[in-house]
């Protein structure tokens, strides 16, 4: 009987583990777990008595394993007394509204929508089934696909940073687009993701944004694009699907970054990129490219400071 999951380390006979990195190969043969998620090419090195999952793709494997034990606990259906609902807005059924919550009005909100404390979905804003608002995000000009995720404090449909630069003092343009969010979408704590300034700002299906994420205005994003805490994207830039954007790394605008491009974490991208691209450094460049320099440039180091002084 497997009762819980567990770490390889901490796992014990009624646990159930995984291992997806060669690196934890010795602790993988000293665990104690009852059962381990593994691939093919690892199961002669587990310890005696440990029940093997064949897995191509342990980690995901896994992933459905904890779901199983852990589950999401959806919150009970029920609008807070101390909530502002307008009579205009649209509820569906099984939602949670949460105390100091703010649904103004013309907003449509789908089946078993949640919104956390305190949030703001401001007017005409449309939230599709099953989507969770956290506490204290803020929504405003903005339609949101069905499942999402909306961490708390994160910030959608705010005016995007655009205005002319003149001497005689800078001009605001009015943002007059929107912010288009797919289905299965996950936008981390304090993320902001600016409106459009006359077409929309869009996210695609199954993307996944870290915490702390700037989405400039009319920025497109395609599905399942993965973008990590401190990025940020700078207006009218296009990224295509599953495109990889690593930690503190930035991309400059009007860009059309291609399909499955990844860019290394703290690099930059400055021009257009090929399908697949790997990236690294700043101006980004090939990640083999990018590395052969910083292992030349260690060397020439080392080789310099083994001179005697002049």
């Amino acid at each position: 009987m497997i009762a819980d999951v567990a770490s390889l380390e901490a796992a014990g006979r009624n646990d159930v583990s995984f291992l997806d990195n060669r690196r934890y190969a010795d602790a993988f043969a000293a665990s104690h777990a009852g059962a381990c998620v593994v691939a093919a090419a690892f199961a002669d090195q587990a310890p005696e008595g440990m029940a093997l999952l064949i897995s191509a793709r342990p980690y995901r494997s896994y992933a459905k394993i904890a779901s199983a034990f852990y589950p999401d606990e959806a919150d009970q259906p029920r609008i807070d007394e101390g909530a502002h609902v307008h009579p205009t807005a649209s509820i569906g059924g099984n939602c949670a509204i949460g105390a100091g919550a703010v649904v103004e009005a013309g907003a449509v909100l789908g089946r078993g929508v949640s919104v956390g404390a305190t949030a703001i979905i401001g007017r005409n804003v449309t939230i599709g089934d099953a989507t969770r608002i956290g506490a204290g995000a803020s929504l405003s000009h903005c339609d949101v696909g069905s499942r999402c995720l909306i961490h708390p404090g994160v910030r959608i449909g705010q005016r995007g940073f655009g205005f002319d630069m003149a001497p005689e003092g800078h001009l605001d343009v009015p943002q007059l687009g929107r912010v288009r969010i797919g289905s299965d979408v996950e936008i981390g704590a304090n993320t902001t993701v600016d409106r459009g300034a006359g077409p929309d700002t869009v996210i695609g299906d199954g993307c996944k944004i870290d915490n702390l994420v700037q989405i400039g205005h009319n920025v497109v994003m395609g599905r399942h694009c993965v973008v990590v805490a401190q990025a940020a994207i700078a207006g009218s830039t296009q990224l295509g699907d599953f495109v990889v954007l690593a930690g503190q790394s930035g991309v400059a605008g009007h860009l059309k970054i291609a399909p499955g491009t990844q860019l290394a974490a703290r690099s930059g991208i400055m021009r257009d990129t090929d399908a697949g691209a790997r990236l690294a450094g700043n101006p980004a460049i090939p990640a083999a490219e990018f590395f052969r320099q910083q292992a030349m440039l260690a060397r020439i180091t080392r080789e310099r400071s083994k001179k005697p002084d002049e």
